[in-house]
Order: C-alpha cells, then sequence, then structure tokens
C-alpha cells in the first residue's frame, strides 16, 4: 500500500478491529512501507517552514494544505470530503450518546455519555444562565466518541484512536457555541487542524503524545475558524501541546481505552482554552517552546 503524509483521506482497520477514517492517520494506523511522494506546493515538515510558506504565498494555514490537497482531487471533492469526515464525526457522538450498559472488554467498565447526554437535554431553559453548560456538551461530546472507541465502534481516527474525541468534541463546540459557524469553517477547521497534525507526523511518535497533538491540532482549527492569523493559530497549537505534557498513557488491566475516555474530554477543554488565549495575544508574541515551532517535536 502507497500512503502519502500529505493526502488527508484515507480509510483503515485499527489496532482494536474498530472502523478508523479521518485526517492525517494513515501512515501512524496502517503500518504502511512505502510513502507516496506525489510532489506538492508546499512540503512544509515544521511549524518554522509552515509558517514561512504562509507568509511567502500569503496564504493562510487552511488554504496552503488545500493548495497542497489539490494534487491528489479538486477543491469540490477535498471539500466534500472534508464534510463527509465532519458529518461522521457527528454521527460518532451521537451514537455514544445512545449507547449505555458496558464496554465489551474485560473490565466490564460502564458507560457514561448517554447518561449525561439526557441529564444535560433534561436540564432545558433551567440550565441557560448556566457559564459551565459549555464545557459540560463537550466533554459530553469527547466522552462519548472514546467510549465508542473502547466498544471497538467506527470513529474518526484522528490522529490516533485513543485521542480520536477530542477534534470531533472541539469541531462540535464550533458548530453549537459559535455564532455564525458554517461550513466554510468546517472545511477550514480540518486544513488546519491537518497542517498540525503533519507537523507531529513528521517529526515525533504519536502513541503516548496522542491527546496532546489532538488538543493541539484542535486549538488549531478553532483558532483559525475564530479568525486568527497564522501565528496566533500556530501559538494556539503550541499553548495546546505545552500543558498536556503531563498527560500520559497508563493503560488499565493491560486497556489504554479506559483512561483514554476522561483524557479525551480535559484534551477537548484544554483546545478551546489554548485557541482563546492565543487570539488574546498579539500575533508577534514570543513563542515560548521553540522546539515546537522548529521541529514540531512534543511528548505528553
Amino acid at each position: 500500500m502507497s500512503v502519502s503524509t500529505f493526502d488527508i483521506f484515507k480509510v483503515g482497520i485499527g489496532p482494536s478491529g474498530s472502523h478508523t477514517v479521518g485526517p492525517m492517520i494513515a501512515a501512524c494506523h496502517l503500518n504502511v512501507q512505502t510513502v507516496d511522494e506525489h510532489p506538492i506546493p508546499y512540503p512544509f515538515r515544521s511549524g518554522e517552514e509552515l509558517l514561512q510558506m504562509c507568509k511567502e504565498s500569503g496564504r493562510a494555514i487552511a488554504d496552503l494544505v488545500l493548495e497542497n490537497e489539490k494534487c491528489w482531487r479538486s477543491t469540490y471533492d477535498v471539500r466534500a470530503g472534508l464534510l463527509a469526515i465532519a458529518g461522521a464525526m457527528d454521527a460518532f457522538i451521537a451514537r455514544g450518546c445512545a449507547s449505555g450498559g458496558e464496554l465489551p472488554d474485560p473490565i466490564r467498565g460502564r458507560r457514561h455519555a448517554a447518561e449525561r447526554y439526557q441529564q444535560l437535554s433534561k436540564r432545558g431553559e433551567e440550565s441557560l444562565p448556566d457559564p459551565l453548560l459549555m464545557p459540560d456538551w463537550v466533554n459530553l461530546y469527547a466522552m462519548a466518541v472514546n467510549e465508542e472507541n473502547a466498544a471497538a465502534g467506527r470513529i474518526v481516527t484522528a490522529p490516533t484512536n485513543g485521542a480520536a474525541g477530542v477534534i470531533p468534541a472541539v469541531l462540535r463546540y464550533y458548530r453549537d457555541f459559535v455564532p455564525g459557524a458554517n461550513e466554510d469553517g468546517v472545511v477550514d477547521f480540518l486544513l488546519t487542524a491537518t497542517a498540525i497534525g503533519i507537523i507531529y507526523r513528521e517529526n515525533a511518535s504519536l502513541p503516548g503524545a496522542e491527546v496532546g497533538v489532538a488538543c493541539s491540532m484542535a486549538a488549531a482549527g478553532l483558532a483559525a475558524v475564530l479568525g486568527g492569523s497564522n501565528k496566533q493559530i500556530e501559538n494556539a497549537a503550541e499553548i495546546a501541546l505545552a500543558h498536556n505534557h503531563d498527560i500520559t498513557c497508563h493503560p488499565v488491566e493491560g486497556l489504554a481505552q479506559h483512561p483514554c475516555i476522561e483524557r479525551n474530554s480535559m484534551g477537548a477543554i484544554k483546545a478551546i482554552d489554548a485557541a482563546r488565549m492565543a487570539l488574546r495575544r498579539s500575533a508577534t508574541s514570543e513563542i515560548r517552546h521553540r522546539s515546537w515551532i522548529s521541529c514540531g517535536v512534543g511528548t505528553d
């Protein structure tokens, strides 16, 4: 099988048998032996290269990634594919919110997303003044997806199975809670997140750092659709990763899926915080963690 790191549409079977589809995952999860070296106009490998190419071309990060994708397919097909991925993410959230009972593994852990969905839905207008209502929903979205992962359900692997709940949760936050959210924003969100995922894939091992990477990708995507500059987008990605260094994968009875469930909820909220922090800073703020922008390497 030949897979390009820059080709964002790939489908495969995850390690636990779950079906996976999504951006920037194939080379990590399909154990491919060869890479399609299709020539692209912007072959960035680091945050520094990405920002420099954006500056020289006058493009936003999402537009630059789109130009690379057009080497394989039309703009229409890229857009349609990304919207299909976003729709799949929503479907997995819905299924997670509707599925109760126990997880089908030796631990037999209880699924909580369906119960929490019912609790939030019943609160109705009485919950409108609650300033923490939004995080409750974001937590739910991330939890729902990762309970689906733990149940070997179909998910969008972005960037990994264990971190599959962060990007769908933050993207759903954009669609549900940001005024003026639209399909163009969804496309730009995923293209921007893909750019950050490429940097990590080119320079680091994702397993073990997966939630930090997912949080970083989601923060960048959200910063983009909230109107951030390229430097602010990069800053959001850096903030999100830097504050996930304490998050590591500690399997329970040999199963990594269980600690991932709550960790994805935390990662989704951190991604939103990182984007909002970056947009409140000057675009010329100094980058505190130069290792990220120069090579993209980071671990949890």
